[in-house]
């Protein structure tokens, strides 16, 4: 069976070197490299991003007529493709297909200027957001896209966090809002069509509205979704409001996986992100919860940083508050101290995180 890494995040944005802007002064990313119609890449612009394992390639078109550009009008900034790194383009792609997957873009092999070659083929995910299943030679090296070109002389190798920005070294998951009633069948998708296994589901209350999660990994645990879907037989929410301000379904947040949360909240903090306040009263009875945390409770509120048990450790997370327009795409930090997985918490924390947030904006 295939295995997967994550080769890179595609969000399609209004203006590229704005949105790398952000990412490198908020979060300590580096620019590894770039292209337009200047390296051949016609009526766009795309920079790709790194830290620690991540790679963020940030698109825009440069007319108001492209398809990155349509996407942007429909759904605003954000991830259109989430690039999956395998050792046999070709087959995951037959095999997803063979399970329903709406054919995006047939197998192909793309020359590099310096001779290597990489497969590629793309399948539709949910909403407009695709996977491109990717076979690279030499995977440390390779380019997302022939008309990038390097901005560093070490080809990208071992990107660093710029400046003195704490380190996030990894791509934790990514958190999938979906339309009443698709929850089963992307489920059984990624399960069938991709050989990802479900690992968590939960049945999350708060107040009058409710919500059906459901967590896919890859075979090696590398990739993890979170899937959520309202339950519409309870008062509409959160998840409702993404969907509709967003345009269908689509990724609600990604989580940046830090080894030193307590270092990196403060600092971003300080380059302006503002993150989802929780109450004191919280952190009250957070250790009944999850146990002792020692010296770092009092750290954790005055961080305002949740905390979550699994079977085999902590974690702690914190959420952003979204920085567009239609308060739909955010960020999330994650340091795992052990935990393998999410403790029963978890997506409760940010659900009530966000409807305290709604709540103090006035949002719907």
């Amino acid at each position: 069976m295939s295995d997967y890494t994550v080769s890179h995040v595609e969000f399609h944005v209004g203006d590229a070197r704005q949105a790398a802007y952000y990412y490198r002064t908020a979060f300590g990313f580096e620019t590894l490299a770039e292209g337009g119609p200047e390296t051949g890449l016609a009526d766009r612009r795309s920079l790709l991003l790194g830290q620690g394992d991540i790679r963020l390639l940030l698109t825009s078109d440069l007319t108001s007529d492209g398809p990155v550009a349509r996407y942007v009008a429909r759904h605003g900034d954000g991830v259109a493709n989430v690039a999956l790194r395998t050792g046999d383009a070709e087959g995951v792609f037959r095999r997803a297909v063979a399970c329903g997957a709406e054919v995006v873009a047939e197998p192909a092999e793309v020359e590099y200027e310096d001779g290597s070659v990489a497969v590629s083929a793309a399948v539709r995910a949910f909403g407009d957001t695709v996977h491109t299943f990717v076979q690279y030679e030499d995977a440390e090296r390779q380019l997302p896209h022939p008309r990038l070109r390097w901005t560093d002389a070490d080809g990208g190798a071992g990107a660093q966090s710029a400046g003195d920005a704490p380190r996030l070294h990894s791509l934790d998951h990514f958190a999938v809002c979906l339309p009443a009633g698709e929850l089963a069948r992307t489920v059984a998708f990624y399960e069938k069509g991709l050989g990802f296994d479900e690992a968590f589901e939960e049945f999350i209350e708060v107040g009058d509205q409710a919500m059906e999660s459901k967590v896919v990994r890859s075979p090696s645990g590398a990739v993890t979704f979170t899937f959520l879907e309202p339950d519409v037989r309870r008062k509409p929410g959160q998840i409702d409001a993404f969907l509709d301000a967003h345009g269908g379904a689509g990724v609600q947040h990604l989580a940046f996986g830090t080894s030193d949360i307590a270092a990196a909240v403060p600092h971003i903090a300080s380059q302006g992100v503002e993150f989802l306040h929780t109450p004191a009263t919280y952190y009250d009875a957070v250790e009944d919860r999850v146990g002792s945390l020692g010296g770092d409770l009092e750290v954790l509120r005055d961080l305002c940083v949740l905390a979550d048990r699994d079977d085999w450790g902590l974690l702690y997370q914190i959420f952003t508050r979204s920085p567009h327009a239609r308060g739909t795409f955010f960020l999330e930090l994650i340091e795992r101290r052990g935990a393998q997985t999410f403790g029963s918490g978890n997506i409760k924390g940010l659900y009530e995180a966000v409807e305290r947030a709604q709540a103090l904006t006035g949002a719907p």
